[in-house]
């Protein structure tokens, strides 16, 4: 037993080997690096971890994190307007300056805040060059020798096998094998068709394109070589029933005589009910095709809206008749620009002077009465049917090819992408979120007579009340493009290591330099909250998954001063099979309301 007048000295000697402990413990954990990568990781990443939270409901605890479902809405914050400037000759103006351009937002000069001059050439090497800028990601070694490039233009080439020909689908079809050796390789080709009976999706593999265009027939959705009586054609039938045109109404009539009651003029009243009847049941087929073919249109554009990189639509269609659906065309367009599509078309006739007899394989049974006002109908249905093609070209800052036999160079200049153009962006200046459409012009300030093509508007943010919403709109917006943002001071890692030849575990690290990060002193602490969304994508930029993770910092000073030396890294990790992933990372604070955005990419061996 210990007497009472030993136990204070000898408490005071544990109490000093109890401190000397604590000291050498401290010492050694702020001696400690991060965990190391794991074996099979290409490389290792040298940076502070964030501080381990203690607690998700601890209040005093100075870094905690969560993961939240990631939500794909689209919001503007910057606009972008990509510009192909010609010559009166169709060449390409290519020693333009940032003061040579300007532009109008709802006719107010704005002011140019971003430019840069792109070519394929350029884009190929910068998604080479950010894949060989990660330390995991695309080691010849690990590639097999194969340098790995970044998807960077998404072409959706629709062939509108609802109204194309025999004829015309054997001509586009021949034509669209000669256009795929002049796609680069950041670039992925998608085949459809208005009808819906082929879907090709994105790939860079030129033979499995090629298979899938012998596939491209006519479609029509109503049968073809049977002629009713009276022959009533879609055009004629618009003229009749939506313009209440008498004389097409009177043709009509006669034919029916002649057809259905062997040119008796007693049975006139009943042969113009026939024939009105024949004009509905006309009209009504074909605002059906034109509905469907606009159907399957909208698809691609959603398809193509959720793409990493730049979006182009090429339609190649014999055009077709709007009739009382234009404003489905116009919708079209509006569609188009909320997604950042640039629809360029092509009129798969070539150059074609009218038909006045119709398709050779379809002969006409019109009557000496009848002939030559059937045949202006047909005259006239023919050159009404580009008005659609020429309206989406020019509604999204694309080109309407058209009147010429080379389809297949036409074909080439809608889908590759143009040997110069300009990226110009701006911030719109008091900008009302109120979700209404703003029409833009770029203009030069020389005098010379250029023909400029670019987006003619975008469509403000609508309100949204909700803050936590809008900034994953906000941050949407930013994770399906590949612009590179670097507001805040991030950088992006990737580590993976193979659980078995089936499974990797793949972990997106972003380092943060502290310094550049806006906090705002509350209570003795610097607090901010820091949303970062990893985004993992296929090799044919198809979104594989993705999380997003806020992270709540209330730092002490001692803390802020450590990290402002060393940074921090945040870490998410996904399960994935081995192959080629595009990773995108995006990040956003709450404080200072900057983003950061940057590409990477790995490939895990199978």
């Amino acid at each position: 037993m210990f007497h009472s007048r030993l136990l204070p000295g000898f408490c005071r000697i544990i109490l000093i080997v109890f401190v000397c402990f604590l000291l050498t413990s401290t010492n050694q954990l702020c001696a400690q690096t991060p965990d190391p990568p794991p074996q099979d990781a290409p490389a290792k990443t040298e940076s502070a971890a964030v501080p381990t939270p203690v607690s998700a409901t601890n209040p005093n605890e100075e870094v905690s994190s969560r993961d939240t479902p990631t939500t794909f809405k689209v919001r503007v914050n910057l606009v972008l307007v990509r510009v192909v400037v010609r010559d009166r000759q169709g060449k390409i103006v290519s020693n333009l300056k940032k003061e040579d351009f300007q532009l109008y937002d709802n006719r107010k000069l704005q002011t140019i805040s971003s430019f840069s001059v792109e070519t394929p050439e350029k884009r190929t090497a910068s998604a080479v060059a950010s894949t060989a800028g990660e330390p995991s990601s695309s080691s010849a070694d690990v590639a097999g020798g194969k340098a790995v490039v970044l998807p960077q233009r998404f072409v959706s080439m629709v062939f509108d096998d609802v109204h194309l020909s025999m004829s015309d689908a054997v001509f586009v079809r021949d034509s669209a094998t000669r256009f795929f050796g002049a796609l680069a390789a950041s670039d992925r080709v998608s085949l459809n068709t208005t009808s819906g009976q082929l879907t090709q999706d994105f790939t860079d593999d030129h033979d499995k394109l090629s298979k899938a265009l012998l596939g491209i027939v006519p479609r029509p959705l109503a049968g073809q070589g049977f002629h009713d009586c009276p022959d009533v054609s879609y055009y004629q039938a618009d003229l009749i029933v939506n313009k209440s045109d008498r004389q097409a109404l009177a043709v009509a009539t006669e034919e029916t005589l002649q057809c259905a009651f062997s040119g008796d003029t007693t049975m006139t009243a009943a042969a113009q009910a026939l024939a009105q009847s024949a004009a509905y049941r006309a009209l009504a087929q074909g605002d059906n095709e034109t509905e469907y073919a606009y159907r399957h249109l909208e698809e691609v554009v959603r398809r193509l809206a959720s793409m990493p990189g730049q979006r182009v639509l090429v339609l190649v269609s014999p055009g077709f008749l709007s009739t009382t659906l234009q404003s489905e065309a116009s919708e079209m367009v509006d569609r188009a620009t909320r997604a950042n599509v640039v629809i360029n078309t092509i009129d798969a006739r070539g150059l074609y002077t009218p038909d006045v007899g119709g398709d050779i394989a379809d002969p006409s049974h019109d009557t000496f009465r009848t002939a030559g006002y059937k045949t202006s109908y047909r005259v006239q249905a023919q050159l009404a049917q580009e008005d659609v093609l020429a309206q989406f070209a020019d509604g999204t800052g694309g080109k309407f090819f058209h009147n010429r036999n080379d389809v297949d160079e036409a074909m080439r200049e809608a889908g590759a992408a143009p040997e110069i153009s300009y990226l110009l962006g701006f911030s719109p200046q008091n900008l009302k979120i109120d979700g209404r459409f703003h029409a833009l012009k770029v203009a030069l300030t020389s005098k010379e007579k250029f023909d400029i093509q670019a987006r003619h508007g975008y469509f403000a943010p609508k309100t949204v009340n909700d803050p936590a919403e809008a900034t994953k709109q906000e941050m949407q917006e930013a994770l399906f493009s590949q612009e590179e943002i670097r507001d805040l001071p991030v950088e992006l890692q990737t580590q993976f290591f193979k659980k078995d030849e089936a499974q990797a575990r793949l972990a997106v690290l972003a380092h943060f330099d502290v310094k550049g990060i806006h906090f705002q002193k509350v209570q003795g602490r610097n607090n901010d909250q820091l949303t970062i969304i990893s985004g993992i994508f296929d090799e044919n930029g198809n979104f594989v998954t993705g999380l997003s993770k806020i992270v709540e910092m209330k730092l002490l000073d001692t803390t802020y001063t450590r990290l402002s030396r060393s940074g921090f890294t945040v870490k998410t990790s996904f399960d994935v099979k081995p192959g080629t992933y595009l990773v995108r990372l995006v990040v956003r604070d709450a404080m200072g309301a900057q983003m950061a955005a940057r590409n990477g990419a790995v490939v895990i061996p199978y």
